[in-house]
């Protein structure tokens, strides 16, 4: 199934698929992935914001910013040179999170000479797609430093779970020993008792801590098999994680690439901004979720000296490009789409349409981003799920409803999403973050000429 569009090592479209295949490998749970764009935001001189402090003083016109919540949730936003209060925001939104298996409050389990780990669900996996995979650990671990307690990343690069390991494991790397005596670990947390001393040992041989520093954690697993390029022209990308790092991946690079024309963003009225949240695999209800105060909020905060309505002025002005990834047609199974709405890979991105709004679209927002596409001569697709059949929805439908924005639901066509190794068109990646640097750009005066209420 080669495609048309295939790439080779020396264009632009597969560079732009290497990085994200990078930003993948990198990002093995949502707190990687907002720590790797929060690199790449502060490498291109965005300024860090805290929710604890006040802004009014910090925000400037052709100013750059960026915070985070949780640490699983980013939002990054760049102001017109020309905005004022009640004026609109240009948004790209997506989520950071995907199905996977977290590690259990207790996780110590043994059994029949093994140890075993107790894991919880998160989301709607294909879980059978996880059997004899190498699987590893990575997320959050809370850390007591002198005193404080402070949140670190952890990722272990080795496989550490599918293989089988009995009652009285003895690991010894040319260092010490990892087979310490579980009396060694605070008896504060309790470790001892919730989870394996050697699993705890690795990750505070990991963060270069004591286990007794380790007060908490959130871990999630993940298969350590690297993204890769693949396919007899390059022209797929064979991936864990694709719904939906791709498209927080290519929100941001658009995002960037958009600013480097710095003449744009001076003379625009409207904040140019991309928001990932976490959750949204769990129906995105939660204080870091599309389902929350937290968009609602930054815009609030955007109306520095402004009146009364300014807050409602400025969702009416604005527009909100719901990114997650769509269901690609498939050879084998090509009857469960519809004949004129079955979306290949390497053929651009797609416009997802449900009449019963589990995407938001409406002819309205679609027209919008199709006159932008066209300007630039990118590909767009259309999508609408057979009658037939279910149809999943996205953080699209809850932000539009929760604020009253305008919303286009857009996503990069895939196969197998919510399995443990999923796949996509190389030549999209860099598709579709030209449709967002396009709509950052052009996204106001292309809105000036539409006339609805």
């Amino acid at each position: 199934m080669a495609s048309s569009n295939s790439t080779t090592t020396t264009n632009p479209s597969f560079q732009r698929a290497k990085q994200f295949v990078d930003f993948v490998n990198s990002a093995p749970s949502p707190f990687h992935a907002v720590d790797a764009v929060r690199k790449r935001l502060q490498a291109s001189d965005f300024v860090e914001l805290t929710e604890k402090k006040n802004w009014d003083d910090l925000i400037k016109p052709s100013g750059k910013y960026y915070f985070t919540r949780n640490g699983s949730s980013i939002v990054a936003f760049a102001v017109g040179g020309k905005f004022k209060p009640g004026n609109g925001v240009n948004i790209v939104a997506a989520h950071t999170d995907s199905p996977c298996f977290k590690l259990k409050p207790v996780s110590k389990k043994q059994q029949s000479g093994y140890l075993k780990v107790g894991v919880q669900l998160y989301g709607g996996g294909l879980w059978h797609t996880w059997f004899d995979r190498d699987l590893s650990v990575a997320g959050v671990v809370m850390v007591e430093e002198n005193g404080s307690y402070k949140q670190r990343l952890v990722k272990i690069d080795e496989q550490v779970i599918s293989k089988t390991h009995n009652e009285n494991p003895k690991c010894n790397h040319g260092e010490k020993s990892l087979e310490k005596d579980s009396a060694t670990i605070s008896s504060n947390t309790n470790s001892q008792m919730k989870h394996h001393p050697i699993l705890l040992q690795k990750i505070a041989k990991n963060l270069g801590v004591e286990v007794s520093q380790i007060r908490d954690f959130e871990l999630c697993l993940y298969d350590t098999q690297l993204s890769v390029i693949g396919g007899i022209c390059d022209e797929f990308i064979f991936s864990p994680r694709l719904d939906n790092l791709n498209s927080s991946f290519c929100s941001v690079e658009g995002f960037i690439d958009s600013l480097q024309e710095s003449k744009s963003l001076d003379n625009d009225t409207n904040v140019w901004m991309v928001a990932l949240f976490d959750n949204e695999e769990i129906g995105s209800k939660s204080a870091y979720g599309a389902d929350s105060t937290l968009l609602d909020s930054t815009l609030k905060r955007l109306q520095i000296g402004g009146n009364l309505t300014s807050f409602e002025q400025t969702v009416a002005n604005s527009f909100l490009v719901s990114a997650d990834m769509a269901h690609a047609v498939h050879p084998n199974y090509f009857e469960k789409h519809e004949d004129n709405h079955a979306p290949q890979m390497n053929q651009g991105l797609v416009i997802k349409v449900n009449a019963n709004q589990r995407y938001a679209t409406t002819s309205a927002t679609s027209a919008i981003l199709k006159v932008i596409a066209e300007k630039y001569d990118l590909p767009l697709q259309e999508f609408v799920v057979r009658n037939d059949s279910p149809c999943g929805s996205t953080i699209g439908p809850l932000i539009s409803a929760n604020l009253g924005i305008r919303t286009i639901d857009v996503g990069n066509p895939m196969l197998a999403m919510h399995s443990i190794r999923e796949t996509m068109g190389s030549d999209d990646v860099h598709t579709s973050i030209e449709i967002f640097k396009a709509f950052f750009k052009e996204f106001s005066e292309v809105d000036s000429k539409f006339i609805v209420d």
